[in-house]
């Protein structure tokens, strides 16, 4: 397993080095070699460099199985010439991932965490599809103004059957049911989604493909969110609709990302951010990092015994009652991560 590891910013060095751990546990355990490059991205790469992707960082994740992320950005940087989250941007071009995936689940023994009454998070267990390429975050036309501003929202039909090929396969893996979101009783680019969502899932056997607008969506996954397996959506849309779902958990710490394209190595990273506010507290919970790694082994790997071993670890972990400030605890970052790292070691 050849790693390109990019702690980057913030918490990012902190909750990395408890991933580190559980690699080494995994790879000591299953008896995997491990070879991890350590580069720089964001802030860190402006401070030593001055680029927030600089080509050392681009040619060992080109040459990587996989890429783990920690985190990018902080105040430091803000206003400056060069900005952190360019080095994200670049990452993602260079390595063409175009769909963002982010699973949420009810995690038992945290239903008090919620906002939701417990009995809606019971059996929560559904993965995002975010298109992570296209969409009115890199439409053009694109102008800023005083007093007018435009943004264009652009998709191709490649674009979009490629995001559903990807959602109706993984459903495949889970419970063969996918939601499309768009907006198609208002927007051009969305009657185009749906249509080509609907053609691209008659490829796919077994698949159950229903439509729901983004509006009644929002509300759809705070009333009834165990009703959704696979939710396949626009950036804009995804990007929203994500962090609502990751809202219903009742902490961030929790959840991981992938990023993936067709060919090459794939991004795995929490979706929480830098939080300058705790560096060097020992409060970061790693758990999401270490989550990220479980589908680093699934989907760059193909080893779905180990990444089952991990989810399980973290899942052990938090039952025995193990709990980071986010989650009302004080256990620290690193005790969080002996912990799991342990389990992993010594589970059957």
């Amino acid at each position: 397993m050849k790693i390109t590891v990019l702690a980057g910013d913030g918490i990012g060095p902190e909750i990395t080095a408890e991933a580190e751990k559980v690699l080494g546990a995994v790879a000591k355990r299953f008896d995997h070699p491990l070879e991890l490059d350590h580069q720089l991205i964001g802030g860190a790469a402006i401070d030593a460099t001055g680029s927030a992707f600089p080509d050392a960082t681009l040619a060992s994740c080109k040459g990587a199985d996989a890429v783990l992320l920690g985190a990018v950005g902080g105040p430091k940087w803000d206003g400056g010439a060069v900005r952190p989250e360019a080095g994200l941007l670049a990452l993602r071009k260079a390595l063409g991932l175009y769909a963002n995936l982010r699973p949420v689940r009810g995690w038992a023994g945290l239903e008090d965490a919620s906002p939701l009454r417990p009995e809606r998070m019971r059996d929560v267990d559904l993965l995002f599809v975010r298109e992570l390429t296209g969409g009115i975050y890199f439409g053009e036309p694109r102008v800023e103004g005083d007093e007018r501003a435009l943004d264009t929202m652009v998709y191709t039909e490649p674009e979009v059957r490629r995001i559903v090929r990807k959602a109706c396969e993984l459903a495949k893996l889970r419970r063969s049911h996918v939601t499309s979101i768009d907006k198609a009783n208002v927007l051009a680019s969305m009657r185009l989604w749906r249509k080509v969502a609907t053609a691209e899932a008659k490829n796919h056997e077994g698949i159950t493909l229903e439509h729901q607008l983004v509006d009644s969506a929002a509300m759809r996954l705070v009333t009834e969110p165990a009703a959704f397996d696979v939710v396949v959506a626009p950036n804009l849309f995804g990007d929203v609709l994500s962090d609502e779902g990751a809202a219903i958990t009742g902490t961030l710490g929790l959840l991981p990302s992938a990023s993936l394209g067709d060919a090459g190595p794939g991004v795995f990273e929490p979706i929480h951010g830098s939080a300058p506010d705790i560096v060097g507290q020992a409060k970061a919970n790693p758990a999401a990092t270490i989550l990220s790694v479980g589908m680093m082994l699934r989907y760059a790997f193909g080893l779905e015994r180990e990444a089952d071993v991990v989810e399980a670890a973290v899942e052990a972990t938090l039952q025995a009652g193990l709990r980071t400030p986010d989650l009302g605890g004080t256990t620290t970052t690193t005790a969080m991560g002996d912990a799991i790292t342990a389990r992993i070691a010594g589970s059957d």
